[in-house]
C-alpha cells in the first residue's frame, strides 16, 4: 500500500508570525525568504494592502509596493507569479491572498 501524497501543510499562525517578524521586522522585507511557505506568507501579507475588485495601473501597484521593499520589479512579479493578482497590458488586480473580514 502506497501513501496517499499530500500537499505542503498549512502553517499556524504563530508560525506565520514568525515569518513576519523575520522577514519583515518593521514592515519592510529585508530578505526574501527561500522556502516557498515563508515567501508564501510574506507575499500574502504585501497582497493584503490592496483591495480585492479593484484595478491598480502599474504607477499605483509600485506605490504600494514601495512601502514594503525597493526592489519593486521582484515583488511584482513574485505576486503575479504567485497568483496573489493578475495583470492586463494596463493594469494589475488582486485575485488571491487572504482577506480579513
Amino acid at each position: 500500500m502506497v501513501p496517499e501524497e499530500r500537499g505542503p501543510r498549512e502553517l499556524t499562525e504563530h508560525e506565520r508570525g514568525e515569518v513576519l517578524r523575520t522577514y519583515m521586522p518593521q514592515g519592510r522585507i529585508t530578505a526574501v525568504p527561500v522556502r516557498r511557505p515563508d515567501r508564501l506568507v510574506l507575499l500574502d501579507q504585501v497582497a493584503r494592502a490592496f483591495e480585492p475588485g479593484v484595478r491598480y495601473t502599474g504607477a499605483e501597484v509600485n506605490a504600494v509596493l514601495c512601502r514594503f521593499s525597493a526592489d519593486l520589479v521582484v515583488l511584482r512579479r513574485s505576486l503575479v507569479d504567485e497568483g496573489f493578482m493578475e495583470q492586463d497590458r494596463t493594469h494589475y488586480w488582486r485575485c488571491g491572498g487572504t482577506v480579513d473580514l
